[in-house]
C-alpha cells in the first residue's frame, strides 16, 4: 500500500522551457508524486524567479544551482527531502546531472537522449549499476495505451514473424531560422545537443517506439542526414535503413523542415499473418490488419483489449486520452516501482544506451555517404 506521495525536485524547465511544466503534470498527474524543489535554470535569479512564479515553490526550495540543490536537499530531515530528481536540461547536461544525483543517493528521471555519447552513457550505466538506485529515460510515447496493446499484439505472435517495420515522425517548427527561439537554439547547436539535431531529438523517440512495439534490436542503419536551413550546424531531416536482429527490414524517417507537419508520430508493423498502424492523432485507435477478413480498429478502454493496455487507461472508452496521460504513465510506472509496488514497465537507462548506439551509427553512416554501419552492442 503506498503510505505517501514520493518528492521530487527539477533541474531545468524554468522560464521559456515547454517541457518542464509538461513533466510537471505529467508526475503529479495519478497522484503519486509532488514538485517540492528545484535548480530551474543556470542563473540563480532566474532559478528563484522560475520555481516561485512558475511552479509556485517557496523560495527556500528553488536553488541556485543543481549541486546546491543535491547537498542541501540530503540536508534534510528524511521526511522532507526529495526522493527523485527528473532532468529536463538540454542534452549536454542530462550525464553530468544525472552522475551528480546518484553519487547524493537520488533516484533519477530523464529526458531523452540519454548522454551526447555512447562512452558517457556507458559510464553513467555503470554508476547506476553500482548502485541501489532507479533510473527513468522518458520516451514518452510508449505510455500510450494502444501502443501496449500493440506490443502485446506482436509478442503474442498473432502476427507472425515481423518482417518489415516503419515509424515516421515528421514536424514543421524548424523550417525556418528561429534565433529567437530558446527551443531552437540549443537544439541546433552541437555543443549543446550533440552530434545530431533532428535525429538527437525526434529520430530517438522514433528507434525508440519502433524498437518498444516490435521487440527486435536494429543490428545496423543506412542514413541518409540532411541539413536545408543555411548556416544550421545539424541535421533537419533524415531517412533510414534499417535491419533488424530477426532478419526484417524497415525505415525510420524523421524531419523537423516538413512545413506544416505538427507532431506527426505514425508506426506500421507488418508480420506474416498480419499488420498493425499507429498515428498519434489519433492516439486511441489501433489498426489490426488481416490477409482474410475486415481489418480491425481496437479502442482503448474496450474490453477485450489487452491487460497493459487496460492498465494504462485511466477514463472510459471515447474519452481522449493523450500525450500528458501517456507521459503521465511513465511516472506512474516509476513511482509505483520506487514504493516496491506492482508496476509496469518504463524506459530504463538501457533503453537510452541503445538510442545513443542508434544516433550514433546513423551519424557515422550519413558521414560515409550512407555506407552500412552495424550498431555496436558491446
Amino acid at each position: 500500500m503506498q503510505k505517501r506521495k514520493l518528492r521530487f525536485g527539477m533541474v531545468g524547465g524554468g522560464q521559456g522551457a515547454f517541457i518542464g511544466p509538461v513533466h510537471r503534470m505529467a508526475a503529479e498527474l495519478d497522484g503519486h508524486a509532488e514538485l517540492v524543489c528545484g535548480a530551474f535554470a543556470s542563473d540563480p535569479q532566474r532559478s528563484q524567479s522560475s520555481g516561485q512564479d512558475i511552479y509556485r515553490l517557496p523560495a527556500q526550495r528553488c536553488y541556485p544551482g543543481y549541486e546546491v540543490m543535491f547537498k542541501q536537499e540530503q540536508a534534510l530531515p528524511a521526511d522532507e527531502r526529495m526522493d527523485f530528481v527528473v532532468i529536463v536540461t538540454p542534452n549536454h547536461l542530462h550525464v553530468p546531472v544525472a552522475q551528480a544525483a546518484l553519487q547524493a543517493g537520488f533516484h533519477v528521471v530523464c529526458d531523452k537522449p540519454l548522454a551526447m555519447h555512447v562512452d558517457e552513457a556507458l559510464q553513467l550505466a555503470e554508476l547506476l549499476q553500482a548502485s541501489e538506485l532507479r533510473f527513468a529515460l522518458t520516451h514518452n510515447y510508449t505510455g500510450y495505451p494502444m501502443i501496449r496493446e500493440a506490443r502485446d499484439l506482436v509478442a503474442s505472435g498473432a502476427l507472425g514473424a515481423i518482417r518489415r517495420v516503419s515509424c515516421s515522425y515528421l514536424q514543421g517548427w524548424l523550417a525556418q531560422e528561429a534565433a529567437d527561439s530558446k527551443q531552437a537554439q540549443w537544439r541546433t547547436d552541437p555543443a549543446r545537443a550533440g552530434s545530431a539535431g533532428c535525429f538527437g531529438d525526434i529520430g530517438s523517440h522514433a528507434e525508440n517506439l519502433l524498437s518498444f512495439v516490435s521487440g527486435l534490436a536494429i543490428e545496423a542503419v543506412c542514413a541518409d542526414l540532411s541539413t536545408f536551413v543555411p548556416g544550421r550546424a545539424l541535421d533537419d531531416d533524415g531517412n533510414v535503413l534499417l535491419r533488424l536482429s530477426n532478419g526484417a527490414r524497415g525505415t525510420i524517417s524523421a524531419s523537423q523542415i516538413a512545413v506544416g507537419k505538427e507532431n506527426d508520430l505514425t508506426l506500421q508493423l507488418y508480420g506474416e499473418r498480419g499488420g498493425l498502424e499507429w498515428r498519434q492523432s489519433d492516439a486511441n485507435s489501433l489498426i489490426v490488419r488481416w490477409p482474410d477478413k475486415p481489418y480491425e480498429v481496437r479502442r482503448s478502454g474496450w474490453p477485450g483489449t489487452g491487460e497493459r493496455s487496460q492498465a494504462a487507461t485511466r477514463i472510459p472508452a471515447g474519452h481522449p486520452e493523450g500525450y500528458i496521460e501517456a507521459f503521465a504513465q511513465i511516472y506512474r510506472d516509476f513511482c509505483l516501482h520506487l514504493h516496491g509496488l506492482p508496476h509496469g514497465e518504463y524506459p530504463s537507462i538501457e533503453a537510452g544506451l541503445r538510442g545513443n548506439r542508434f544516433i550514433e551509427a546513423v551519424v557515422q553512416s550519413s558521414a560515409q555517404d550512407c555506407a552500412w554501419v552495424k550498431l555496436d552492442v558491446n
